[in-house]
């Protein structure tokens, strides 16, 4: 993922297969893992697996023959070779791992789990988006599109194959391809940028590049707000005579705490009070200029989840499920998952109010977004045991 990776265990059972249990345990990364050595971030990542497998109990524990097989979830852009293997394009998100870049990334989890005596194999390496598609496919047929919205921002659909141009090999039996937009990449003409935006994608890790994920995803939008509010201390003088030293700290204004002030419903908004003074050092606010703060962030948000909505909408028209066609009531669902979407109440309830007044209420009817709490890892599971090399092979 971006700030949190997790370690995720699948139990299927019944006759249809379904879900039953999933145990998991999330892991942060340091941030200076982030921008360290490819050895360094999968080192951790693999000793992390080992600690989760270690807690297994007796009835989990597999003959010494076979091997155990893993499900890699690796939300990066990756140029996909095979089910299990990919190279890394480019990281995303803060992540500037150079010498991680051109290498398959299932190589470089291997070595690791090789240098601590972990004994696994990545049958599928699959991107968070196609996983939350995969994992809600699996439980509901009527699921069309995946959309990340965490750290970053990615969205996956189901696309009839031969409206894929530079798709040039076999069409698959069913007709049907799944695409992986990378659409934080995304980039336009129509896209109008503040002079916030700039400058934020001028000094960021990766100039140029993931624009429409630095105006919607949770790794900028308090960036975005941080810069909003510079500019009127610096212009404005907001905070007084002096701008406060805290708030040309670049990134120390994170998403949850504008979130945190943005939902404040305290009457003298206590929380922005709170906010403004631990983190920024800023204690002798009044009333009003705690409001303006609130209003900013409102502003910043709507902005992320109106756009955010307007990609859904965009896939939706690309796959024909915009309209009603002659009395139809076909159902598409779209999954969602990622911290923004699911702890930012404001920022989903805006994005949903949007897709509506998008497609209008007739069509929004049939349109249900769902959400999938860590679809992608439980995906990412079924996915590898869908390519499991025991698969025929009777389990004694």
């Amino acid at each position: 993922g971006g700030t949190n990776f997790r370690v995720l265990r699948v139990h299927l059972g019944g006759k249809e297969h379904r879900v039953v249990k999933q145990e998991f345990e999330e892991v942060s990364i340091p941030p200076h893992l982030m921008t360290g050595s490819s050895d360094a971030l999968f080192d951790y990542i693999a000793e992390a697996l080992a600690k989760f497998v270690a807690t297994e109990s007796e009835g989990l524990h597999f003959s010494p023959d076979r091997q155990r097989e893993l499900g890699f979830t690796f939300s990066f852009p990756v140029r996909q070779t095979s089910i299990s293997s990919g190279t890394l394009i480019k990281w995303t998100k803060g992540f500037s791992i150079e010498d991680a870049v051109g290498q398959d990334v299932v190589g470089e989890l291997t070595k690791a789990m090789e240098r601590i005596g972990l004994d696994m194999r990545v049958t599928a390496l699959v991107n968070d988006t196609i996983g939350t598609l995969a994992g809600g496919r699996y439980n509901n047929p009527d699921v069309v599109a995946a959309v990340i919205l965490g750290t970053g921002t990615n969205a996956a659909y189901v696309e009839r194959a031969h409206a894929i141009p530079k798709w040039h090999g076999l069409l698959p039996k069913s007709g049907d391809m799944v695409i992986n937009m990378e659409w934080g990449n995304f980039r336009s003409s129509h896209l109008p940028i503040s002079e916030y935006d700039q400058a934020l994608d001028t000094e960021s890790l990766n100039p140029g590049e993931q624009i429409f994920e630095k105006m919607i995803s949770g790794m900028y939008l308090g960036e975005v707000v941080r810069r909003v509010l510079y500019k009127m201390a610096d212009e404005a003088a907001f905070f007084g005579d002096t701008i406060p030293e805290k708030l040309k700290i670049p990134f120390i204004l994170r998403t949850p705490h504008m979130s945190a002030m943005h939902q404040d419903t305290s009457p003298d908004l206590k929380i922005v009070a709170t906010k403004l003074k631990d983190i920024l050092e800023i204690s002798n606010t009044s009333l009003k200029m705690r409001k303006v703060i609130v209003e900013l962030c409102d502003i910043v948000a709507t902005r992320g989840a109106r756009l955010s909505a307007a990609g859904i909408a965009g896939i939706l028209k690309k796959i024909g499920r915009d309209t009603l066609k002659d009395g139809e009531k076909q159902k598409s669902v779209v999954s969602l998952d990622g911290g923004l979407y699911e702890h930012y109440t404001k920022f989903r309830t805006c994005m949903e109010n949007t897709l509506t007044e998008l497609l209008g209420e007739e069509v929004s009817e049939n349109i249900i977004i769902e959400h999938s709490n860590d679809g992608s890892g439980i995906g990412a599971a079924l996915l590898a045991a869908s390519h499991s090399q025991y698969i025929g092979i009777d389990e004694s």
